[in-house]
């Protein structure tokens, strides 16, 4: 007899088995869901609104930055923002457990962070568990279009993902990566210095 006391939300947090289907995790994502229908129901010109709500839902939403409608995600909480960051149409993020996005990062249209993923064993599955593991975007990252990220992947600070990959493994800092499964296929120097001024992205002050 197991003498593990933990909820399945704290097995979840965790990145062990858990059962998603616990009365606690579905009234959690029933709620994450409305409010996301609520968020891309919004008027384009509703910017502040959406900012707003984005911070309250989201474990952090750094300053002057943007995801785009239509948006998508499980809890949101397990969600780290950073400043000066864009996300375009159709972002998928499955949070189970923590995605980090850092600064000045740009991710293109129909980008998706798999968070969560399930057992290869067959019999296991039967057994409705499943578990996640951590994304890591780093600072200056620039994701294209279509790319796939899955769980427990890390991207290093200055790199670039080729529009429509499928990220499997860490990708270093300061390089060009591309293709499935992505691999390195040109290495980058860091910038020298900060940004001087950057653009304000968000339509509000």
């Amino acid at each position: 007899m197991s003498t593990d006391t933990r909820s399945e939300k704290e097995k979840m947090l965790a990145g062990e088995l858990y059962n998603a289907f616990t009365p606690e995790l579905l009234n959690e994502r029933a709620i994450c869901k409305d409010f996301i229908y609520e968020y891309n129901s919004t008027r384009p010109s509703e910017e502040k609104k959406r900012n707003e709500m984005l911070q309250k839902i989201f474990g952090k939403f750094g300053t002057n930055s943007v995801i785009e409608r239509p948006f998508q995600c499980d809890y949101g909480y397990n969600i780290y923002w950073g400043e000066n960051s864009f996300a375009n149409y159709n972002l998928v993020i499955l949070d189970i457990c923590p995605v980090y996005v850092g600064d000045f990062v740009l991710i293109g249209p129909d980008v998706k962070f798999y968070g969560a993923t399930h057992p290869t064993d067959p019999q296991q599955r039967l057994s409705a568990v499943e578990y996640g593991k951590s994304i890591r975007i780093g600072n200056n990252v620039w994701i294209g279009g279509g790319a796939i990220i899955v769980a427990g992947v890390t991207i290093g600070d200055n790199s670039v993902i080729g529009a429509g990959s499928v990220v499997v493994k860490d990708i270093p800092a300061n390089v060009v990566a591309v293709g499935n499964p992505c691999k390195v296929v040109k290495e980058l120097q860091p910038p020298t210095r900060q940004p001087t001024q950057y653009p304000q992205i968000t339509g509000f002050n």
